[in-house]
């Protein structure tokens, strides 16, 4: 019987252990299913790429236009923005319109209108054009009036000789094309059609800088001290300009300041009292060297040469039309930017007027001065004619903006799109009239007094800019 009860007792003591046992391990399967469970949850995490979330109006950029301008003078100092046509009609188009325009400010709620006028200013500067102030004109009419009897400033009176200088930028951007040519080659063609029209006995000389090296920092030394006269200053010969000419190679910096330097030098021989001198100094950008091209000007102009400097930029960006003007400013000279070939004909072309002055003048001053008449009168309305044909493009390219925004991309309300509309056509009536009252002032000028006129209008439009507001 004790047997028994001993036998009883050890089979109870094996199953409670059993069961211990199973609960033990269930606990322990269990714990270890939740940390891996916890494991595979966390490596999860790891692997799935983290979402966030971009916040598109922290990140872009958004546009902020100039206020809008008083005066002709203010309009010509905007910078300028996307010029070229474009055709919302087109895929081609509104991919580069929405480009253009995707950082616009947000007006697609209810704005109140001093935000729909931020928002105008903004669009405007996205297609703002390159306009020309009266400051330029005024410059090219002075320049075209060279031996007007008028005009007491001896260096604007003709002399008994006429040395046109020609300073052209060699340096590796020329190289750059415009169209089908390069810089250089059109440079090169414009350059000695100017040069075979001049009149036989007028002087031409040929200057080249940056024509040696490269762009490369190890050669800049090389490059910013190189320039050369490779056609001193004499009558035209084809054969022997042709081969001079040839020298300029697109290559390395663009010491303008040395170049100017040496221009001194070159002239100092043909002093102002008993010659006419005109420079043309042609670049596609900025002096990249440690020079001081603006300084070097003055010094050219205030010496006793007293040579009258025109400047023309090939398709110069911002920054250089900056110095580029000043360089200009600082000799009392004109400054105009073209884009390609013709236009740097075109601006040879206006010394060639002159030196077709000075041939008449020197041969019979009987009869000669209604050619100025006619002469101004013609650069009056090509002037005219070229800033209308911008006020008119920048018009339409803001307006079919703003309709293409509102009507494809829903970008802004009825209302909104209404009121922009309504001071996109009343901003450009204000253009058409400041550009219509220079032009009755300056045809008003070419019936009057030389000097008298010429002052009245630089008081009128460039010492008083609320003036014409």
């Amino acid at each position: 019987m004790q047997n028994r009860i001993s036998i009883l007792l050890i089979l109870v003591l094996l199953l409670v252990a059993g069961c211990s046992n199973k609960e033990t391990e269930k606990a322990e399967a269990e714990d270890q299913e939740t940390t891996q469970t916890e494991e595979n949850s966390e490596t999860d995490v790891e692997k799935q790429p983290v979402e966030v979330e971009e916040d598109e109006e922290v990140n872009k950029e958004v546009i902020v236009g100039p206020p809008l301008p008083t005066s002709l003078e203010e309009l010509e100092q905007l910078p300028s923005g996307y010029t070229k046509y474009i055709s919302t009609l087109e895929e081609e188009g509104r991919q580069l319109t929405n480009e253009l325009t995707k950082n616009l400010p947000d007006i697609s709620g209810n704005p109140t209108t001093e935000e729909l006028d931020r928002y105008y200013e903004a669009i405007l500067s996205v297609y703002q054009q390159d306009y020309v102030g009266p400051g330029d004109l005024l410059e090219s009419m002075k320049f075209q009036s060279i031996g007007n009897p008028e005009i007491k400033d001896s260096r604007y009176q003709f002399k008994e000789n006429l040395n046109v200088m020609v300073i052209l930028d060699a340096s590796g951007s020329m190289a750059n094309t415009e169209g089908s040519v390069t810089r250089m080659d059109a440079a090169k063609k414009a350059i000695t059609e100017f040069v075979k029209g001049l009149p036989e006995d007028a002087n031409v000389g040929l200057r080249i800088y940056g024509q040696k090296g490269s762009g490369k920092n190890e050669d800049r030394a090389l490059s910013c001290s190189s320039s050369e006269l490779v056609y001193p200053l004499s009558t035209y010969n084809p054969a022997n300009f042709e081969q001079s000419l040839s020298k300029a190679t697109p290559a390395g910096w663009t010491p303008i300041g040395l170049a100017l330097k040496e221009a001194q030098k070159d002239l100092a021989a043909f002093k102002g009292d008993t010659n006419t001198n005109i420079v043309y100094l042609v670049s596609d950008g900025i002096s990249t060297c440690d020079d001081d091209p603006v300084g070097t000007a003055k010094s050219l102009y205030d010496s006793d040469i007293t040579p009258l400097v025109n400047v023309i930029g090939f398709n110069v960006d911002q920054e250089g039309q900056k110095q580029l003007q000043e360089i200009a400013g600082a000799t009392e000279g004109t400054y105009q930017n073209v884009t390609d070939a013709q236009g740097l004909q075109e601006q040879l072309n206006e010394a060639s007027k002159v030196a077709e002055k000075w041939a008449q003048w020197k041969t019979s001053q009987e009869g000669w001065l209604d050619f100025y008449k006619v002469d101004n009168s013609l650069d009056i309305f090509g002037y005219h004619a070229g800033e209308f044909k911008k006020w008119v493009d920048e018009g339409q390219a803001v307006g079919f903006t703003l309709t293409y925004l509102y009507q494809h991309e829903d970008k802004m309300s009825a209302e909104s799109h209404d009121y922009l509309k309504k001071k996109n056509t009343e901003y450009h009536d204000w253009i058409v009239e400041q550009y219509d009252l220079l032009r009755d002032d300056l045809e008003a000028m070419n019936e009057t007094n030389y000097n008298e006129a010429v002052k009245q209008l630089e008081e009128k439009y460039l010492n008083n800019t609320s003036s014409t507001s």
